[in-house]
């Protein structure tokens, strides 16, 4: 029988937490909807000044106020990709055995002594 090689379990490869993935898709969303506050104001300070090339300054301003909600909204609800669907995976194909990444044969295993004599 052959044995296989010990292979401990990289931390490297564990998924992100739910918790931090919550929080980056919040951080991500808050930060696109401060954008969006950012064009209504620039918006309504170049109305007020009656800036330069207002034609082309208000349709992008209205363009940042209608795009970015849309796209917060798909970001926030949105979850980082499956190990198998993501593109790095499809160039770099790792080998993978199909046992444990902890299996020992039974001899190899750590076990308690129990004695038992007083």
């Amino acid at each position: 029988m052959k044995r296989q090689a010990y292979q401990p379990i990289l931390i490297t490869d564990a998924p992100r937490s739910q918790d931090d993935q919550l929080t980056s898709r919040q951080k991500r969303y808050v930060l696109m909807m401060g954008i969006r506050v950012a064009c209504l104001v620039a918006g309504a300070i170049l109305v007020g000044a009656k800036a330069p090339l207002l034609w082309l300054w208000l349709p992008l301003c209205g363009l940042g106020m209608v795009l970015i909600p849309w796209l917060a909204v798909l970001l926030a609800n949105d979850r980082p990709p499956k190990e198998e669907h993501r593109l790095s995976n499809r160039f770099q194909q790792r080998h993978r055995d199909e046992t444990p990444p902890m299996a020992l044969p039974a001899e190899e295993r750590p076990h308690k002594v129990i004695d038992a004599e007083p």
